[in-house]
């Protein structure tokens, strides 16, 4: 455990809401125990049997099922977990990414040949997964609003060694006046993050439903811009890594019921899942929300996230 859950105040509207929508216990109990370090490969510099046979003379991996360049990792005698400090870390043969937050970019499938945006980039992490999917070839074109978050985006994309990636800095909705049509756009939106209190306790002190209704209004903007970016038959990923209704189901239900040609496509993966929230507060969603991917922490011991695959018909 992280700390005595008694030591751990939840606000007694949050528990109230949570009790709803899961086992409490258990949903309690992983979030408050240590979150896996886990790392994945990056195949734009080295190969996954290369690392491997670096990295086992000290760290034990254990593969994650849905990804196959995803892994666990443990250090062999327990002594370290600072896996940043590894030279091959430096080296931008690895990135340090949680095992769930890897989902977006494998359901996405970009290909090398296409035009690619990634609208709410920084750090990185899902960026430089879709770069090594495209082999750095086609055009990527990685985005964010604010010049701090430049800085680690660029920084995270020499040290992987992306060269099909461009970086833009301006608010996800000014898309819509480029002209530019997309293959693949991935929204992994700005959200309240309640599905990673594992490894950010602070999420539970600044929590509240006012926040959660405010950002639900970005998130809307913001999938309905990725989705009228996309060419016809194109794919959008909406993720993000809350467990709030108001800022998944209610964000999809919301791009469904206005336009007709948005349609929901199935998520096959090796992992367990939780069924889509339906109704929430007195309010009905679309049938088709479950198809959605929600995932609680405790169901395969990794950070709670939600992932929808659109397809524009």
């Amino acid at each position: 455990m992280l700390t005595s859950t008694k030591e751990i105040t939840f606000k007694q509207k949050f528990i109230e809401r949570y009790s709803k929508l899961t086992d409490w216990e258990a949903f309690k109990q992983c979030s408050l125990t240590f979150l896996r370090r886990s790392i994945r490969v990056n195949t734009l510099k080295i190969s996954i049997k290369e690392l491997k046979e670096r990295l086992e003379k000290n760290w034990t991996l254990e593969q994650i099922p849905w990804c196959k360049e995803g892994f666990w990792i443990e250090h062999a005698k327990k002594e370290r977990r600072d896996i940043g400090n590894l030279i091959e870390h430096s080296l931008g043969y690895f990135y340090t990414q949680e095992a769930a937050s890897m989902i977006p970019p494998i359901v996405l499938e970009p290909k090398p040949s296409e035009i690619v945006l990634d609208i709410a980039a920084s750090p990185g992490s899902k960026t430089t997964q879709i770069a090594q999917y495209m082999q750095n070839k086609g055009i990527l074109i990685a985005n964010d609003y604010t010049y701090e978050r430049m800085k680690p985006l660029s920084i995270n994309l020499q040290r992987c060694g992306v060269t099909n990636a461009m970086i833009t800095l301006m608010e996800g909705q000014w898309f819509r006046k480029a002209g530019i049509e997309f293959d693949k756009v991935l929204v992994d939106a700005p959200c309240s993050g309640t599905g990673t209190i594992r490894k950010s306790l602070k999420t539970i002190g600044i929590w509240n439903p006012d926040m959660v209704r405010r950002l639900s209004i970005t998130q809307k903007q913001l999938i309905e811009t990725g989705f009228n970016l996309l060419k016809q038959d194109g794919t959008l990923i909406y993720s993000t890594c809350s467990l709030e209704p108001e800022e998944n189901e209610a964000v999809v239900d919301f791009l469904t019921n206005k336009y007709e040609n948005a349609k929901l496509e199935e998520i096959n993966l090796k992992l367990k899942r939780s069924p889509a929230i339906l109704e929430f507060e007195g309010k009905r969603y679309n049938e088709e929300i479950k198809k959605c991917l929600r995932i609680w922490p405790q169901d395969n011991d990794t950070e709670g996230f939600f992932v929808t695959k659109i397809r524009k018909r």
